[in-house]
């Protein structure tokens, strides 16, 4: 079975949807039209620009070109962590506490995946590092950003309770180990959703896409599960490294709170 080729007016019946929705938001006053419309440009802008410079990057083939691909792809998760942060840092730690993280969790796993999992000989390849990378660096951002949003919106709200704590002989990571272990749920949520659902409820978009190409299903499969395993893998250590670092940061080695390190948007 070879992969069906996409012609423009599949583009158009599929975006027709999209205009369908745009309609009934302008028609029922809902203000969606707008972002929708911005958010499918942009993607599609995105998409084809990574395609065109894939070719060039898979073309060339060299580490170097890889290696440069990976840190800018690093670098823009770790700035997305930080813009969707309510409360931020200041200093260092306004970039290191979600690029650390980011960058260990993300580099990790995928170094694990291409040496071990995946078998691959070239293992800095363009055409196996950067997509496994890419799709890993999307979920330890969302479960990144959750858990330490979370847990700095909580510290805030009950900064009384924790300093009451700490009063009464309470170390720093007993203080905010309640905190710690809820931001550290949330930022789970999405990860645990998808493997819940996966299969019975969805159908995981790598797993989707290889079945379309002509693989087969039951192999199909086992590459979905085995990314899903590694996707839940670096969602967790990124998660456990972002509360860890949140601790480390919003106290002192005296066991104070120190909340004027952090600012509000």
């Amino acid at each position: 079975m070879t992969p069906v080729e996409l012609s423009f007016s599949d583009f158009l019946i599929a975006a027709s949807s999209l205009l369908i929705a745009s309609a009934l938001s302008v028609r029922l006053s809902l203000r969606m039209h707008a972002p929708l419309v911005v958010a499918a440009l942009r993607m599609i802008a995105q998409l084809v620009l990574v395609g065109i410079a894939l070719r060039y990057v898979i073309a060339a083939s060299r580490a170097p070109v890889t290696l440069s691909v990976a840190a800018l792809m690093i670098a823009a998760a770790v700035r997305e962590v930080h813009s969707r942060q309510k409360h931020h840092f200041s200093g260092w730690r306004r970039y290191g506490l979600g690029g650390l993280p980011v960058a260990v969790s993300a580099v990790f796993i995928t170094g694990l995946a291409l040496t071990t999992a995946l078998r691959q000989d070239e293992w800095l390849a363009p055409q196996h590092a950067i997509p496994l990378i890419g799709i890993i660096l999307g979920t330890v951002l969302n479960s990144t950003s959750l858990a330490l949003n979370t847990m700095l919106d909580k510290i805030h709200r009950e900064r009384r309770a924790i300093e009451a704590q700490l009063l009464l002989g309470a170390d720093r990571r007993t203080a905010l180990r309640e905190i710690s272990s809820a931001a550290a749920h949330n930022g789970l949520i999405p990860v645990i959703n998808q493997m819940a659902g996966a299969g019975i409820i969805t159908m995981p978009g790598i797993m989707t896409g290889q079945i379309l190409a002509g693989m087969d299903p039951l192999a199909a499969a086992r590459y979905q599960i085995l990314l899903m395993l590694l996707l839940a893998g670096a969602g967790a250590l990124s998660v456990v490294i972002a509360t860890r670092l949140c601790i480390a940061s919003v106290t002192d080695h005296r066991h104070r709170l120190r909340l004027g390190r952090v600012a509000q948007d």
